[in-house]
């Protein structure tokens, strides 16, 4: 797997612009970790629960959680966040992140092996 976290500004709104710093994260992964993701059904897992800097109050926040499937989709991910400061923690936070879905898409790549326990 290949990561790649990129800062980006952006400047939204008509009238009054607003600057907003974004977080941009790609992923490129290998035919075999596809595979891990196709055939034990993993798209929708969870691997960050995050709420962007210009989400509404009453805006569900399963609607910003970042998914397995929104890395699958060879664009990058975008998380908006208010200030550079956020952005630079939520950047060092994202390769925790990914270090642990490879760990987690490694210990589904095969099934559990049968033990025998004596008591």
């Amino acid at each position: 797997m290949r990561v790649r976290i990129e800062h980006v500004e952006v400047r939204r709104g008509f009238l009054f612009k607003r600057a907003f710093h974004e977080v941009h994260l790609t992923a490129d992964f290998s035919h075999e970790e596809k595979q891990i993701v196709r055939q034990r059904y993993l798209e929708d897992h969870v691997v960050l629960e995050r709420v962007p800097a210009d989400a509404r109050p009453d805006d569900d926040p399963e609607w910003y959680a970042l998914r397995v499937k929104h890395l699958f989709e060879r664009k990058p991910d975008k998380h908006r966040c208010a200030t550079p400061s956020d952005a630079k923690r939520y950047a060092a936070e994202l390769p925790d992140v990914m270090r642990s879905m490879k760990a987690w898409l490694d210990e589904n790549a095969e099934p559990g092996s049968t033990q025998v326990i004596e008591i």
